[in-house]
């Protein structure tokens, strides 16, 4: 009777020790997933959550401290910038308009860049080599000068972002897809198909394309990210998002000057890049490990 008794213990310890176990392993996706949603809920919802327009100046309240300093106010939880604005406020504003671009960015440059990589992996020869140059082209061009560039030739603003970042932003994805089109056209279910008439583009959309949404998948949430930081870069150096607009990036730089006085301007909306910034990197991870066979756990 006390050798079943401490078998059931057992049983129930190892189960616990288990679960507990999954939840440790799942935890780079859990918190990546929960800062990212809260991000999407912010910005979606930003008219109902922010305190302020972000655009309210309030010249009595310039350099109010967060709620929890001294000569704090519960008017403004995170303090004011130098013209009175609510930090906060702007934060939830500028998440909106990071992610607006980070999403819009991504959609493009990935719709771009599968199309030519699944055309240049499958039908090789003359046009392989002619994609590919025009890849290694964009590659090695500088984004930050074709930014000013345009920043110059049609002003700063949200489509000129857009318009520098997804200019050269799709190589990277047309170079990964390519690989894998190259590793799939010689496989036995394209063979099959095109034996049994099946045409190029056919082929391509049916039969290649599904098969490196995997990886493109995980790239793609790895670079929610790295656009938002490119973005945020972009505001900082005033060839971004125009004031009164708010971005992480631009409320950045309005605080840089005052960092010995009143640091809450730039922390706040630098750690929230940072958080994104590392949520997508972890999520993207563990995305790769559960979806390619290889490195997946049993």
């Amino acid at each position: 009777m006390q050798t079943i008794t401490t078998a059931v213990k057992t049983k129930k310890q190892y189960r616990g020790v288990t679960r507990w176990g999954r939840i440790a392993r799942n935890l780079g996706m859990i918190l990546p997933v929960i800062i990212i949603l809260g991000l999407v809920v912010i910005a979606i919802f930003a008219n109902f959550l922010a305190p302020y327009a972000y655009d309210k100046i309030d010249m009595r309240a310039r350099f109010a401290p967060p709620v929890w300093m001294e000569g704090g106010s519960s008017a403004h939880l995170l303090g004011t910038d130098a013209l009175g604005r609510d930090v906060l406020s702007r934060m939830i504003w500028g998440g909106r308009v990071s992610l607006s671009v980070s999403l819009l960015v991504i959609f493009i440059t990935a719709a771009i860049g599968t199309l030519m990589g699944i055309t240049a992996g499958y039908l090789g020869g003359r046009i392989d080599s002619l994609l590919m140059r025009i890849v290694d082209i964009a590659m090695s061009f500088p984004g930050l000068l074709l930014a000013m560039l345009l920043s110059v030739g049609i002003g700063p603003g949200f489509h000129t972002v857009v318009i520098a970042l997804s200019a050269l932003g799709w190589a990277g994805y047309a170079r990964l897809v390519r690989g894998e089109a190259l590793r799939l056209r010689n496989s036995d279910f394209v063979a099959q198909a095109r034996v049994i008439g099946a045409s190029p583009w056919r082929i391509m959309l049916k039969h290649i394309f599904p098969n490196v949404l995997n990886p493109l998948i995980v790239i793609m949430t790895m670079a929610v990210g790295m656009m938002i930081l490119a973005e945020s870069g972009m505001s900082y150096l005033g060839i971004g998002i125009p004031p009164p607009m708010p971005s992480w990036g631009s409320m950045v730089a309005d605080g840089r000057n005052f960092l010995d006085s009143a640091w809450w301007i730039s922390l706040f909306p630098g750690i929230c890049i940072g958080l994104v910034v590392l949520s997508g990197n972890f999520l993207g991870d563990w995305l790769r490990d559960k979806m390619d066979p290889r490195l997946r756990q049993l």
